[in-house]
């Protein structure tokens, strides 16, 4: 038999087939388009003073997930860079909390701060639980209408593991709700006839997000701003607890059970100390400040990475229903124990 001769391909090098080789490029590289869009979001956040680098950082994400561009989710989608920049923001917040500025809110604040996150964080779970909707959403929710917005759902997110649907949802109500107490809350305190100094209480212990509170505070006037801002990351410390909280008994992926308090919270908790002991300096304060706002707007890029429009509208009847009791939890709850205690 005639021996049928078939064509040779020419060889190839093996350096044109094998895959890249990690080093500097490959490690750097995932974290420069989240930490572009939060310089970005800082730089326009000036401009639209209702709306943190964090919420805005958050846009610029949806935007990007939402482009119909062919393929940009493959160039600009580092999950894995946004959660570590997002812990580390996290943990670099407590930088921004001396203990001693929190005491000094006095026995009756404190009593307002913790009564409150705790009423509105019980009962948001109650309700959310009462209407059927899904566990992992009602506790994002929870914790961002009681502690600190956006931040503390992006906090406790590993603990709880929700979809990315449901924490883009959770932010979302977290936005409109928080909006609307900038103007809401300063009004109803004039219309109760509130000193600035209840008034200032009331806000920070009851409108979600840090930005919120200092647009609320601007409003009331005065001294407002500071007092305002204390009670509000008053609220923020409590965020430890409530992560270990919803940790406890959470299961990981694989399976087992996830640790009781993850790594960032107790890193947020040695930064409180640090920050504390008074020996930073007010300019290494300054810089850390920037760098945390960049980490955490950085984050809440990732997250909005994860928005879909089309799993967020129609806005769903029973989130707008939790998001609206919440509310009036925080806000009643609030504003009762400063009527009482203020």
């Amino acid at each position: 038999m005639d021996q049928v001769n078939t064509p040779t391909l020419p060889a190839q090098s093996t350096d044109a087939i094998a895959p890249p080789r990690p080093g500097v490029g490959s490690r750097v590289t995932p974290f420069v388009p989240p930490l572009a869009a939060a310089g970005l979001a800082m730089a326009l956040a000036p401009f639209v003073p209702l709306l943190s680098p964090l919420l805005l950082a958050l846009v610029v994400g949806a935007v990007v997930a939402n482009s119909p561009l062919m393929g940009v989710r493959a160039v600009v989608d580092h999950g894995p860079a946004t959660r570590l920049l997002l812990r580390l923001g996290v943990a670099a917040l407590g930088l921004q909390l001396p203990f001693g500025d929190i005491v000094g809110i006095g026995p009756a604040g404190l009593v307002v701060i913790a009564t409150t996150v705790v009423v509105t964080f019980r009962g948001t779970l109650a309700v959310g639980r009462r209407l059927g909707l899904d566990e992992g959403f009602v506790m994002l929710l929870a914790a961002g209408f009681s502690i600190c917005g956006a931040a503390a759902i992006a906090g406790v997110q590993d603990s709880v593991r929700a979809k990315e649907k449901f924490v883009a949802l959770a932010v979302a109500m977290v936005t409109i709700f928080g909006s609307a107490m900038i103007l809401l809350v300063p009004w109803l305190a004039g219309v109760i006839g509130l000193s600035d100094h209840q008034a200032s209480i009331w806000a920070g212990a009851s409108i979600h997000e840090v930005a919120q509170v200092a647009a609320a505070g601007s409003l009331i006037g005065g001294p407002a701003v500071a007092l305002a801002m204390t009670v509000k990351l008053g609220r923020v410390t409590l965020l430890a607890p409530i992560s270990a909280l919803l940790a406890k008994g959470a299961k990981g992926a694989n399976g087992t059970s996830t640790p009781l308090v993850p790594w960032f919270i107790l890193a947020f908790a040695a930064a409180v100390a640090l920050r504390s002991t008074g020996l930073l300096p007010t300019a290494v304060l300054d810089v850390t400040n920037l760098v945390t706002t960049l980490l955490l707007a950085a984050g809440m890029y990732g997250l909005g990475m994860g928005i879909r429009a089309r799993d967020l509208w129609p806005l769903p009847v029973q989130a707008l229903t939790l998001a609206t009791v919440s509310t009036l939890i925080a806000g009643g709850t609030s504003l009762g124990l400063v009527l009482l205690v203020g």
